[in-house]
Formats: C-alpha cells, sequence, structure tokens
C-alpha cells in the first residue's frame, strides 16, 4: 500500500475498519483476534507500531524482519487461523520509525482463532458465543460472496493439469519462500479457501472460485454457460467492432488473453521507473484487467466487456456494491467483492494489495495519457473509463496489411489450439502445445516451408521436429519431392479457417 494512504490512515481514529497496535519486538498478543474479526466483518487495516491514539512508535529494526516472517507463517496455519487466510504485510518508515501496515480483506469464508470466533464492530473485537450468531455471520457471507458455493460433485480430474505448474513458477518468482510451493497441489488448493465445508447444507467441495480459476473450458461452461469477456476494438466502426474477441476460459488464462488483446490494439510510451525502462501501457492495464477479473459478480448474467475506443477504453462487469457512484481517492475504502479469487492473484503477482488497482492507475495516469482522468463507477455494474490518446481511425496500406496479418494469426491461433487440443494428450504441457502453435504458424505464413527452416526457427532437434510435425499432421502436410517439397497446411485446416471468418 503506498505511504500516502498509510499516512492518510495515521490521522483518522481507529474505527471498524482501523487499528493500531504497539508492536515493538514481536507480535501483539490479541493481533490474531483482530485478524479474525476483520476478515469475518468488512476487513480493514492493522498497523503495528502505533499506539492507540495514532502516535508512531515503532517497531524494533531487529525484530522486523522476524515479526513479518511469523506473520505470514501463521496466517497459514490453520491452528492459529482456522481457515488460513495468508497475509504478506508491508513496512514503512514514519518520522524515522518502522512500522508494518497489515491490510485485511473482507473474507467469504468464516474464521475461527485458537477455536474462537471473533466479528468486529466500533468498539473493537468481541466473541462470537452463541450458535445463532455464527451462524448468521455464516449466512451473511454466503448470501454476498456467490465465490464460495460449493459444487460437490466437482473432482479434481475437472481442473486443467497444466494449469499448476505455471502457478508455481508465477508464486515462485513473486515469493520464492512461500508457504504453498512446499504443498501438494490439492493442499494448496485447500490452503487457498478453493476446497470448503459448507456448515449450512455440512457438504464439502470445490468452489466456484475453484471451477474459474482452474476449469477445463467446457467445465466452466457446465457451471456458468453465460460466463464469458467480451473484448471490442471500436475505433473505424463504432456500432460494431473492427475487431473481436471471445474470452471463456479460466480466469488465469483469461488474463493473458486480454493483455494480448491490450498489447495488439493500444500505443505504448516511452516510460522510466528509476533508471528502468518498463511498459506504461502493461503497468497500467494489467490493473485494469485485473480488477474486471478479480472483482466480478460471476453469477450474474450480465455481459463483462472490455472496449477499446478511439479515445478511451470502457470496461463493464456486473457488480455486488459496495457503494454507488464514483470512487474518490481521498475516501477511497477498499472492498473485496471476491476475496478467494483476489487473494489468489495476489500471490501470483497479478495483482498488489486490495485497492492497489484503483490508487494505481490513478498514479501512473498521467504518464499515459494527458486527456483526462480515470473513472472507477460503483453499481449494479462497476465501470472503469480510461481516456487515452487518440488513436488514428485511418492508415496506410502497409500498416493495414500488418494488422490483417496480425488478426489472422489470431484466428488462426483459435483454431490451432482447438485441433491441438484434441491431437496432444492432457499431460501436454503448456510449452509443447504452444511449441506446437508456433509451428503452424510458421507453415501458414511461408507456405513451402521446409523442414531445416523449422528446426532453425523453433531451435528444436530433428528428432522433436519430426514428433511435432506428427502430432499435428492433421494440420499441416507435406508436399512435393523429398528433396524440392515442403510444408503447407492442410486442406482441413484451410476449410475451418475459412468457416471461421465468414
Amino acid at each position: 500500500m503506498s505511504i500516502e494512504r498509510v499516512k492518510r490512515l495515521l490521522k483518522q481514529k481507529e474505527n471498524m475498519r482501523l487499528e493500531f497496535k504497539e508492536a515493538s519486538i514481536a507480535l501483539p498478543g490479541n493481533l490474531f483476534e483482530t485478524i479474525c474479526a476483520m476478515l469475518n466483518r468488512e476487513g480493514g487495516d492493522i498497523i503495528l507500531g502505533v499506539n492507540d491514539l495514532g502516535k508512531v512508535t515503532g517497531v524494533e529494526e531487529n525484530h522486523l524482519n522476524t515479526m513479518i516472517k511469523n506473520l505470514v507463517n501463521l496466517t497459514n496455519n490453520a491452528q492459529k487461523l482456522d481457515p488460513p487466510f495468508i497475509l504478506f504485510p508491508t513496512t514503512h518508515i514514519i518520522d524515522n520509525k518502522y512500522i508494518v501496515h497489515i491490510q485485511v480483506p473482507a473474507s467469504s469464508q468464516l474464521h475461527k482463532t485458537a477455536d474462537i470466533v471473533f466479528d468486529r464492530s466500533s468498539d473493537g473485537d468481541f466473541k462470537v458465543k452463541h450458535p445463532h450468531q455464527i451462524v448468521e455471520i455464516y449466512n451473511r457471507k454466503r448470501a454476498h460472496y456467490t465465490e464460495g458455493v460449493i459444487f460437490p460433485k466437482l473432482l479434481f480430474k475437472d481442473f486443467k493439469a497444466d494449469l499448476f505448474p505455471r502457478i508455481r513458477n508465477l508464486i515462485r518468482s513473486n515469493h520464492p519462500n512461500h508457504p504453498w510451493l512446499s504443498l501438494s497441489n490439492k493442499q494448496m488448493l485447500e490452503k487457498a479457501g478453493l476446497w470448503k465445508h459448507d456448515m449450512h447444507t455440512g457438504k464439502d467441495g470445490y468452489t466456484l472460485a475453484a471451477v474459474l480459476m482452474l476449469g477445463k473450458d467446457e467445465v466452466i461452461q457446465s457451471v456458468l454457460p453465460h460466463y464469458k469477456i467480451d473484448a471490442l476494438l471500436r475505433v473505424k466502426d463504432t456500432e460494431r467492432y473492427d475487431d473481436r474477441m471471445y474470452i471463456q476460459t479460466n480466469l488465469i488464462e483469461a488474463y493473458e488473453q486480454l493483455m494480448d488483446f491490450v498489447s495488439k490494439h493500444l500505443p505504448d510510451k516511452f516510460y522510466m521507473e528509476g533508471d528502468q525502462r518498463i511498459s506504461i501501457r502493461t503497468k497500467l492495464f494489467r490493473e485494469v484487467v485485473a480488477n474486471l477479473i478479480v472483482h466480478r459478480e460471476y453469477m450474474s448474467a450480465h455481459t463483462c466487456t472490455f472496449i477499446i475506443y478511439a479515445d478511451r477504453v470502457e470496461t463493464q462487469n456486473a457488480n455486488n456494491p459496495h457503494g454507488e457512484g464514483p470512487l474518490d481517492l481521498n475516501k477511497f475504502a477498499p472492498f473485496s467483492k471476491n476475496p478467494v479469487i483476489s487473494k489468489f492473484f495476489a500471490q501470483l503477482g497479478r495483482v498488489e494489495e486490495l485497492g492497489s488497482g484503483f490508487i494505481n492507475v490513478n498514479r501512473l495516469m498521467n504518464n499515459y495519457s494527458d486527456i483526462g482522468k480515470p473513472q472507477f463507477i460503483e453499481g449494479d455494474t462497476f465501470k472503469i473509463i480510461i481516456p487515452v490518446d487518440a488513436i488514428p481511425k485511418n492508415t496506410n496500406k502497409s500498416k493495414l496489411k500488418s494488422q490483417v496479418a496480425e488478426t489472422t494469426n489470431i484466428t488462426l491461433r483459435k483454431a490451432i489450439q482447438d485441433v491441438v487440443k484434441d491431437s496432444v494428450e492432457d499431460s501436454a504441457s503448456v510449452l509443447i502445445t504452444n511449441r506446437l502453435i508456433k509451428m503452424v504458424l510458421l507453415v501458414y505464413n511461408k507456405p513451402g516451408i521446409k523442414k531445416i527452416e523449422l528446426n532453425k526457427a523453433l531451435n528444436l532437434s530433428d528428432t522433436t521436429i519430426k514428433r511435432d510435425l506428427q502430432t499435428v499432421s492433421i494440420l499441416v502436410e507435406f508436399k512435393g519431392s523429398q528433396r524440392t517439397g515442403g510444408y503447407f497446411i492442410s486442406t482441413i485446416l484451410n476449410e475451418k479457417l475459412s468457416k471461421i471468418k465468414q
């Protein structure tokens, strides 16, 4: 969380969503009561190293790392927080003293610490002793957070196996010592809150969040037939579209496909962060895309859209509102719409803290476009409007030719993906699948290409090239003599592409 927001919090008094705790050398004894209570209520912020009046007392530097490590481990420990909800605090220096900021989102699950349920009010944390009060908390969450709906007959085999190595690599790149990395895949899903127990029905099972994050495409469609993200380019043809991408896959890959759409159609600008040049377009729109995916109400059939116009980008998704109207940066209080999905994306490094997207977009906007401010509008649908410098409606012939070729490749890639899925074993890795796709694209873009050229372009051995060509033989065929012939896309693929383009 930004130091500016922390400073604003320090000017406030403690309330239902804000708690100060003194902690010079160790975690406070009642810390997990507050974490539990905030998880069970509306979430909030805990700042360690500050007294009840908001005065910074500080955390001793030589105890800082141990405190943070203990907090991460304990929030992942079911004996301390049940079910676990892993938190990653941030540190700041205020008045030359260290403080620790813990952002606690509202959870879609009911939590206990030391086998006791805590709730939160304006007076602080309190024990929930009576069974009917516990049921009330549970029912409130069940009604509000549909990501936690359980599907008892959903099995582990319904998830895409090739996503798990990618998930682990993403987690490892952000948190090399992340506690989830030592767990099996099934254990990781349990710790992530994707498997839960329904106190109302007594059923156990994987949740809607698990289906969305990891489900095979056909499983997602059977659970949520209305699920899709509609990405459109409306620059020349504003009534219909210049380009369109339907996304109906898991949220991990949906994020990547939307970012590809952004890279294809939106300009980038020179931007330095410190002494390193980075893509301001990627940095800005990863926040927009993640917000669209993480905070959507997936039980609603309302169409989720990502539309690029000549002068702006607009997104719209179904929402379970926590307020109404435009968000104000100075009064903004983040509230998670899908806490489990949000937490999972945070571990992958695709979102930072709760509310970071809104803050980062406002911070980065002037570096990308100076024609207006971004708008985040809360309601039954959540809208984001990002002004962009005008995208030209007319282009020269060479540029148009390049765009047509690129669109063709996108269409071809989708067609190939469908066939490749049927051509390779389920255990085939994403790397192999992508390699096969690239091979067919090479053949498509250069009819008659030689095997030696494929070897060079793909940097593969002769044995691997032969095996891959056999795998995609339904898409690629050899024509001509052994000495002068080459590879061409097959009649079957040509027919398939013709149908898609119509």
